[in-house]
């Protein structure tokens, strides 16, 4: 498993990753804690944040396919097509909201790292990079089944 040091050459970018932990955490937070129409503002904020993250994610491959891997190739279809994937599990998401649109951005992180941790998904992704998507997406993850374990409270 990969190891995340926040010492060393990559410092910036894991450090910029952690911080955009921050909103996905604040509004989880403030969707439980967040007194009336304020805990709705948060989730609804939750929402629009994440749809925006994981459409970030898709472009880290596109750009990666267009950057290091041969056109013709199996590894660069496969990456244009899953870059292609968050954008449109996001835009329904937020057409759908609540519960139902929270669900299908979780799953989109969980299925953007199960493609990073394959065996054609992780080519030309460094250690570094891999850890670090490790960490954010667990974080990521125990967000949304919070936010969602709020719908379903506040139903």
């Amino acid at each position: 498993m990969p190891v995340l040091s926040l010492d060393g050459e990559h410092r910036l970018p894991i450090r910029l990753g952690l911080a955009g932990l921050l909103p996905f955490i604040a509004t989880a937070l403030g969707a439980w804690w967040a007194p009336g129409a304020w805990s709705v503002y948060a989730i609804q904020a939750f929402v629009y944040y994440s749809a925006v993250i994981l459409s970030f994610l898709g472009g880290i491959h596109w750009g990666l396919a267009m950057g290091r891997d041969a056109p013709k190739s199996p590894t660069f279809r496969g990456r244009v097509m899953l870059s292609m994937a968050p954008s449109l599990m996001a835009w329904p998401a937020l057409l759908w909201g609540g519960a139902p649109g929270t669900a299908l951005l979780m799953f989109g992180y969980i299925a953007v790292r199960g493609y990073e941790a394959s065996a054609t998904g992780s080519v030309g992704l460094p250690e570094w990079y891999r850890g670090l998507r490790n960490v954010l997406t667990i974080v990521v993850v125990a967000c949304h089944l919070a936010v969602i374990l709020r719908f379903w409270q506040l139903l």
